[in-house]
Formats: structure tokens, sequence, C-alpha cells
């Protein structure tokens, strides 16, 4: 569901806003820390690798019945915008307090007694963008005669269990857990059930992507009560340490560039010396400067910043390499990464400059698509503004997800995986250090054979596949692969230029609902 400082020690990162760098940069400045430059490669490459990356572009706050149009669909979508009294702590007595939780809800096609109700587990932004980007909801809604939940985490958006005081020192932000979260979305559900009228015996299925997918169906491991079933869409659960290697992630970013286009993914490999050759000298980094229309000229010390701004937009590119234009993290034209490969098919003859110019052009693609853009802004990513901040904090904790590159079978530069490193620098940031083999403890890491109803969708272009469920452990826990889809490619509206490929896995998802349904009313 679902980020990128220059590694997802990279930390998964689904924020959207400012890119990893920048984000950094105002965290050195507020405690006096070193800057991105001085942060370890690890660390970086985690960030870089966020899940809806660094910056997802947020829509304004909608009020009670506004509505709100898909950025790329323009689709209008009505809800209420309803708040919850929620436990501060689930799993301890001492803090009693409690903060308002954010939902919206629609059940315009709700209309009989204990009909279902699609609830969506919201990711690490507000709520309100992923409501209007999840169109796949919308669209079955009315088919499955369903109400439409969706739920936003703690910490993010206007759920603040300490209000402004949220971020401001460790002990406030202890409470930011994906257990924690779980909870939330747990407690809600029975109070909903409850407090709504005929909704007493209506069977709930959590729906979510990229960390968002992780809690849905984490939700149904944990709460099988609560749930009859899951839709986890692009949902890396096994991305933590010794489950998956660690270069894979990136591995599928480049083969992405590598199937688009001749010598694409050779001649992106190649810029990162050229970049270093061209940077060396002062007419070098006015060259660069002016060559790609940046807002700010670049300095000696920017050069890693630089880098990781171009890392950033290849690993972006791959998660939204969607077959219609969209306007997911940025606007794009469609399949981005072919329309980007067209101007990287140089032999391998070409200067660093020749090279450079190429590459320039590829980002344009991805930055000024309208051609409205004064200048390129290496501190941002995409527009809008997720929660970069909460994520940097999860990654610190509990959501420690191995990144490395190699320069060999990935097309980056290359960064080894460096837990220390990482834990060192979360302890100096927050004054925390990671868990790292947490999550595969708590969730069970790949034993999940045991759980039933889930289905784990994925796409054969998302980088994220890397620490997916890509094959089937029983009838009920299953595995939907989509070749040619993108991040989450399934959960976003029905559009004309959609492959037969997602076309069959939403008709497969909603024949599992109904079967999950008609069960759950047997029963």
């Amino acid at each position: 569901m679902e980020k990128s400082c220059s590694s997802r020690t990279r930390l998964r990162y689904e924020h959207p806003a400012h890119s990893c760098s920048a984000f950094l940069s105002s965290l050195s400045a507020m405690r006096a820390l070193p800057g991105p430059s001085s942060l370890s490669a690890a660390l970086l490459l985690m960030l870089s690798a966020g899940f809806h990356v660094a910056a997802l572009k947020t829509p304004h706050l909608l009020g009670r019945h506004r509505l709100a149009r898909s950025f790329s669909q323009q689709r209008a979508v009505f809800y209420k915008t309803l708040y919850f009294d929620q436990q501060i702590d689930h799993f301890g007595f001492l803090e009693n307090g409690t903060f308002k939780q954010r939902f919206l809800l629609n059940d315009k096609h709700w209309h009989q007694k204990n009909n279902p109700i699609l609830f969506y587990t919201g990711n690490e932004g507000d709520i309100t963008w992923f409501c209007n980007n999840t169109g796949f909801m919308w669209d079955v809604a009315e088919e499955l005669g369903a109400m439409l939940i969706f739920a936003e985490h703690r910490y993010y958006g206007e759920s603040l269990p300490f209000g402004d005081e949220s971020y401001s020192n460790a002990s406030y932000l202890n409470y930011l857990t994906s257990e924690q979260a779980l909870a939330d979305f747990a407690v809600l559900i029975e109070n909903l059930k409850k407090s709504i009228s005929g909704a007493q015996n209506s069977p709930v299925i959590a729906i979510g992507g990229s960390y968002g997918g992780m809690l849905s169906a984490w939700l149904r491991m944990k709460y099988p009560s609560v749930v009859i079933g899951a839709l986890a869409a692009s949902a890396p659960i096994w991305q933590f340490t010794d489950m998956v290697p660690c270069g894979d992630f990136y591995k599928i970013v480049t083969q992405d560039f590598a199937n688009s286009g001749i010598n694409c993914s050779k001649n992106i490999r190649r810029s990162w010396m050229a970049v270093n050759n061209v940077s060396s000298t002062d007419e070098g980094l006015q060259w660069l400067y002016k060559e790609f229309g940046l807002c700010s000229p670049l300095k000696e010390e920017d050069v890693g910043g630089f880098k990781g701004w171009l890392q950033e937009t290849w690993v972006n590119l791959a998660m939204v390499d969607y077959p219609y234009e969209a306007n997911f993290l940025q606007p794009l034209p469609r399949w981005p990464i072919k329309v980007v490969c067209s101007h990287l098919q140089f032999d391998t003859g070409v200067s660093d400059k020749q090279l450079l110019h190429g590459i320039a052009q590829a980002v344009k693609v991805y930055y000024n698509y309208t051609g409205t853009a004064v200048c390129l802004n290496i501190s941002q990513t995409a527009t809008g503004s997720l929660g970069i901040r909460g994520w940097f904090y999860q990654a610190c904790t509990e959501m420690v997800m191995p990144m490395c590159t190699d320069g060999i079978q990935d097309m980056f530069e290359p960064q080894v995986w460096n837990f220390q490193a990482i834990s060192d620098e979360c302890y100096e940031i927050f004054g925390v250090r990671p868990r790292e083999h947490w999550a595969g403890t708590v969730y069970g890491g790949k034993n999940i054979g045991s759980h039933s109803n889930i289905i784990f969708s994925n796409g054969g272009l998302d980088p994220w596949m890397s620490g997916g469920v890509t094959k089937n452990f029983s009838d009920s826990l299953v595995a939907i692969m989509i070749p040619d889809g993108a991040h989450h490619l399934d959960l976003r509206y029905n559009n004309e230029y959609d492959p037969q490929t997602v076309i069959r896995a939403r008709a497969l998802e909603v024949q599992y609902f109904k079967n999950w349904i008609k069960h759950s009313t047997i029963t």
C-alpha cells in the first residue's frame, strides 16, 4: 500500500510530499544531527524504497459530507467523516488516555440488514488520500451491497494521540506501532457493529494496499473473529530480516527498466559514475544545475543527495508504471518507464554529458510531464504530504526492512545492508533502537499456513513483490499474480486501459469475497 531516502534500510516509506533527504535535512536541523550525506548508505537505501515513496499526493482535507475526486479518474466519491474515541494504549493499564480516530463511511449501497462491510486498514498517511485512490472498493460496493469504511492509522492525518505534541518526544511516539494500530481497527469494527443499526451480524472484510495491505492481512491473522477475510494488495509481509534477500527489491526495479527499452537499465547504471565525473569540477556542477533545470545550484556536498534523488525517482517510477495516465505520485503518461527509456537508448560510446542529458530528459518525464514545472527540486520526489515522520519512526522500531544493492544485478551504486549502523542512527535521532526480528516473531514470518481467508495480490512490475506472498498456501490462503501490474494496481479504479490480468484479478477477488460472505452467513 503504500517513500524513500536512499535506503529502505531503506526504511519503508509511504510518505508523500518531501523526499527522504529533505526530511532528514529538516530532522537534522531540529536535532543538530548530521545531514543526509552523513547518514549510512543502508539507512538511506531503506528510506529510498519507501512504500508510497517519498511523496504521495495528498488531497485537501475534506469536511463532513463533502465531495472528493480521485486524482486519476476524477470520479466523485461521497462519505461522512466521523471520529471514534480510541484508547492510546491497548496493551497496558497506566496510560488511560484516549484520542479521536478519524474514519470515513459510505453506506450508499448498504440497504439490507447485515450486509457486508468493506473496511480499509489505513496506511501511513491521511486517510482521505487512500479513500480517493482505492477505486476498487467504490467500484464493487454496489455489487456486494457493501458499506465502505476507511479507518485512519494512529499518528497520521488527524488521528494524533497527543495532538500537535504527538511527535515531540519518544514517550509520546512509543504508542506508534502496528500492533496498536491493529487493535484500533479491531475495537473500531466491534464498536461500529454494535452502534450501527442492522450491522450487528455484518461480515467485515479487511482491504489494504502496501503497508495497509500488510495490516489487512495481519488483522485477519490476529483478530479472525473480527474480520472474515482480507485482501492484502502489494503487501510485503516478508520484507524483513532473514525472510527474503535484501537485494531483490532493487533487482525488480532494474528489471522493469531493462524490459522497457534498449540499454535503459545499463545507461542508468553508468550514470552514477558520469555524475561523479561531471560533478568533480565547479563547471560540471553548474552544468548539472542547468541541464536538469534544478531550483538551486548544486554544490559539492549536494552530490550525494542529488544521486539519492535520482535513485528515488527510478524506484517511484517502478511502483507507478501504470498502463494509463495517472497522478498517483506525479502526473505521468501511460507506461511511464517506456517513455523514460526512450531517452536512454545510447550505446556505450557516448560522453558523460551526453549520457546525463538523456538522464535529465528521462527525469523530466517524471517531474514535468505536464510542462508546468518551473524548476526541479531535489528535495521532493512527489507532491502532497503523507506521514514521513511517522514512517521513519516505524522503520526505526519494528518495520525493519533490509535493502541492499550490488551494482551488478541491479542498476544502482553498491550499498550494503548494515543493521548496526541503522540502529545507531535511529538511536541518535529518536532515542530508540529497532528490533530486527520482532515483526517475524509477532506476525509469524513465513509460517502463516494455519491462517485462512487471505488474498495476497502482487504485480509483476512492483518492486514490493520481493517481500510479498506469491504462492498459494491453501484453498483459502491464496496468491493472485498480476504480471503486468505495478503497485496495487488492482485496488485502483477500473480503467479502459487495464490489462486483462488485472481485470481477471479483481473478478477473482470479488468471487472470494462473495464466497466468504456466503459462508459467514451460513455459520
